[in-house]
C-alpha cells in the first residue's frame, strides 16, 4: 500500500499547531525516524463532519511529515457493527482524498489481545470479576469518594486464569463476568479505578464470527492496537484526555516491545510486528451550531424517518454532505481555517458555508436555470426566431472555456425578476421598464397577461435590436441584469432547495423541555420543478455548478439523469441567515 497522502501536499504552506510541533520536535531530537498515525473509527454508523477534523489531521500530519497513516476499525462491538458502515468509512477517507498505508480491525488482534490479557493476570494486574454492571457502578465510588474493592480482587493467579480461560471457551452468559485491571480503587481518576479489560457478548462479529465469545473493552484494545502497529502519536479529541493514564497503563503494564512473543498470532496472518510505545495527544472537536453529531441522535433523524436516510443532503454525515454538494475542498479548507488546538469551541455555521462558497466560486461553471418560471415573449421575433449565444464557462477562469447556450422568442425567466408595483429600488423588471437579458439584449415590458384569478402567467415584451451582442447599443445602461432559458430548449428538472435541517444555534439544547426533534426546520427540504439550460442538463452525477444569480448546485449522486435532471443546492449565493 502505498504512503498516507493529502492533496497538493507538497504545494500547501507548512502547517503550525500544537501537535505538528511536537512530531518536529520528536523527529528533530530523534525519538522517531519515522512517522506512523491511523484513524481509528468504530463502524457503528456513518461519519459525520467532525470526523473529517480528525481525518484532515491524522493522515495530513503522517503526509506532511514522510510518514503511514493506518486506516483501523474499532470493531470490538459487533452488535453495533455492520460491514455497510466499513464501505461508507473507507468510502468517506478516499473522497477527501486520503490513501490509507494499510487497512486494519481490531479483530486482526483478538489473539494478541487475550494473550496480553493472560499476562495480566499472571502478573497480578487482572482479575475476573463477578459484580454485576450495576454492583461494579455502586463500587466505582464518586468523583469526591473513592470506591471500594470488588470482593474478588484477590482471587488468585491460578483462578483467573481458570475462569478467564473457562470465559473464552464460552462457559459463562453474557454479562456475568468481566476481566478487571487491578489498578487503585481510590485513584481521583475513575478511569482508574479497576476498569474492565474485557466483557462476555455472545454476539456473532462480522469478521470473527462466534469464534470469540468475549471482547476486549475499548481502552484496552485501543491502546494495544495502536502499539502493535508501531504508532508513534496517537491523535484522538479531548474527551479522551482523561482516559490518557489507562491507555498509558495497558500499553506499559502489557509491554509488548518486551514481549515479542504476544505477537506470534500476527504472523499466522501475514502482519508486521512492530510493536513501539505510542504518545496519545489530545485536541478539540470540531463543533459546529445548527447541528447534532450525537451518532445516537443522527441514528434516530434516520430510524425515525425525519429525514431521508444517511446520505440525506441535510444530514451532517460526509455522505449527506457530499450528496448536498459539498467538495472535500471544502471541508479541507474549513478544517484548516478552523485550526488545531486544545480549546473547545463552536464555529459557526456560516464558517462551514462560506468554505464551500469560496471553493466552489473558483472553480465551479456556471449555467442558467429558472426554478421558478414565468414565461416571457419577445414579440418583436418571429415565432421559429433561434440562435446560438456564446458564454463563458467561468467569469474568472478562461481555461474552462465558453459554450453555446440556445436563444429563442419566448423564454422562461424567473418570476421574482418582475414585479407590477415595485418596491424601492428594484432594478429588475416593470410594465413598461426594461432590464437587461444576460447575454442576450435589452428587453421592454410591453404586456401583462393574467388569468382567471389574476396571477400572472405570461410577459410580453420588445426585444431592443440594437442591444443585441455585437451591436452599437449593446453597452447602452440599464438598472438591473436577469438570467433567462429558451423555452424551446429547456430541460425540465426536478430542484430540491435545501437549507439547514436545524432552526436554532443549539439543537442539543434540552433546557426548556424540548429535544432537538422540536427544532427541525420545516423549510429545510423544497422541492421544485424548474428548467435549466441543455448545458447544466448534460452534467454528470455530483458536478456542481453555479446557478446565476440563483446559487451552487449539484447533480445528484443518484438521481440526476441527463433526460430527466435533478439537481440539490448547496448552497445559497450569500448568508441569509443571521445570528439570534
Amino acid at each position: 500500500m502505498s504512503e498516507a497522502t493529502t492533496p497538493a501536499a507538497d504545494a500547501a504552506p507548512e502547517k503550525r499547531d500544537f501537535i505538528r510541533q511536537i512530531v518536529r520536535e520528536d523527529l528533530a531530537s530523534g525519538k522517531h525516524t519515522a512517522i506512523k498515525t491511523r484513524f481509528p473509527p468504530e463502524p457503528n454508523g456513518y461519519l459525520h463532519i467532525g470526523h473529517a477534523k480528525a481525518i484532515c489531521l491524522d493522515f495530513g500530519v503522517a503526509a506532511e511529515f514522510g510518514g503511514r497513516c493506518n486506516l483501523r476499525f474499532d470493531d470490538t462491538n459487533p452488535a453495533k457493527e455492520d460491514p455497510e458502515f466499513v464501505r461508507a468509512i473507507q468510502d468517506d477517507v478516499r473522497w477527501l482524498g486520503f490513501e490509507w498505508a494499510s487497512l486494519r480491525h481490531a479483530s486482526d488482534y483478538f489473539e494478541v489481545y487475550y494473550l496480553a490479557a493472560e499476562k495480566l493476570i499472571k502478573d497480578g494486574k487482572a482479575f475476573v470479576c463477578d459484580l454485576s454492571a450495576e454492583e461494579v457502578r455502586a463500587y466505582r465510588g464518586t468523583l469526591t469518594e473513592p470506591g471500594r474493592n470488588s470482593p474478588y480482587r484477590d482471587r488468585s493467579v491460578e483462578e483467573n486464569l481458570d475462569l478467564f480461560r473457562r470465559m473464552r471457551a464460552g462457559e459463562f452468559p453474557d454479562g456475568s463476568r468481566t476481566l478487571r485491571a487491578r489498578i487503585d480503587m481510590a485513584s481521583g481518576n475513575i478511569n482508574m479505578r479497576d476498569p474492565a479489560l474485557y466483557r462476555i457478548k455472545h454476539v456473532e462479529h462480522q469478521n470473527t464470527g462466534n469464534e470469540w465469545p468475549i471482547y476486549p473493552m475499548y481502552d484496552f484494545a485501543h491502546s494495544l492496537g495502536d502499539a502493535i502497529e508501531g504508532i508513534t502519536h496517537s491523535l484522538c479529541t479531548l474527551e479522551f484526555e482523561d482516559h490518557r493514564p489507562l491507555y498509558d497503563w495497558c500499553v506499559d503494564n502489557v509491554d509488548l516491545a518486551g514481549h515479542p512473543e504476544l505477537l506470534e498470532p500476527l504472523v499466522a496472518k501475514g502482519l508486521p510486528k512492530e510493536a513501539a510505545k505510542p504518545r496519545q495527544i489530545e485536541f478539540s472537536r470540531l463543533n459546529i451550531n445548527y447541528t447534532v453529531m450525537s451518532k445516537r441522535k443522527l441514528t434516530q433523524l434516520v430510524t425515525e424517518g425525519l429525514v431521508d436516510g444517511w446520505d440525506d443532503p441535510r444530514m451532517y454525515t460526509l455522505q449527506g454532505l457530499r450528496r448536498r454538494g459539498y467538495t472535500p475542498a471544502s471541508l479541507r479548507l474549513l478544517v484548516d481555517r478552523v485550526g488545531i488546538s486544545k480549546q473547545n469551541s463552536v464555529i459557526d455555521f456560516s464558517v462551514l458555508e462560506g468554505c464551500l462558497r469560496e471553493d466552489l466560486d473558483a472553480t465551479a461553471p456556471r449555467r442558467m436555470a429558472v426554478i421558478d418560471p414565468l414565461k416571457l415573449v419577445l414579440a418583436n421575433l418571429d415565432e421559429g426566431h433561434e440562435e446560438s449565444l456564446a458564454f463563458p464557462n467561468h467569469p474568472k477562469d478562461e481555461s474552462q472555456g465558453q459554450r453555446q447556450v440556445p436563444f429563442s422568442r419566448e423564454l422562461w425567466i424567473e418570476r421574482e425578476d418582475f414585479a407590477e408595483v415595485p418596491p424601492k429600488g428594484w432594478k429588475r423588471l416593470v410594465p413598461g421598464g426594461e432590464a437587461r437579458l444576460r447575454g442576450a439584449g435589452i428587453v421592454r415590458i410591453d404586456e401583462v397577461v393574467k388569468d382567471e384569478a389574476g396571477q400572472v402567467v405570461e410577459l410580453r415584451g420588445w426585444l431592443d435590436p440594437e442591444s443585441r451582442p455585437g451591436m452599437e447599443g449593446a453597452n447602452r445602461k440599464v438598472k438591473g441584469t436577469i438570467h433567462w432559458v429558451s423555452a424551446k430548449h429547456a430541460v425540465a428538472a426536478e430542484i430540491r432547495l435545501y437549507d439547514r435541517l436545524f432552526s436554532v444555534e443549539k439543537p442539543d439544547d434540552e433546557s426548556e423541555g424540548k429535544t432537538y426533534r422540536d427544532y427541525l426546520n420545516p423549510e429545510s427540504k423544497k422541492i421544485v420543478r424548474g428548467w435549466v439550460e441543455p448545458a447544466a442538463a448534460a452534467a454528470t452525477p455530483e458536478q456542481s455548478f453555479q446557478f446565476e444569480r440563483t446559487g451552487y448546485f449539484v447533480a445528484d449522486r443518484y438521481d440526476h439523469r441527463a433526460d430527466a435532471p435533478v439537481f440539490n443546492r448547496s448552497v445559497t449565493l450569500r448568508d441569509t441567515w443571521t445570528a439570534g
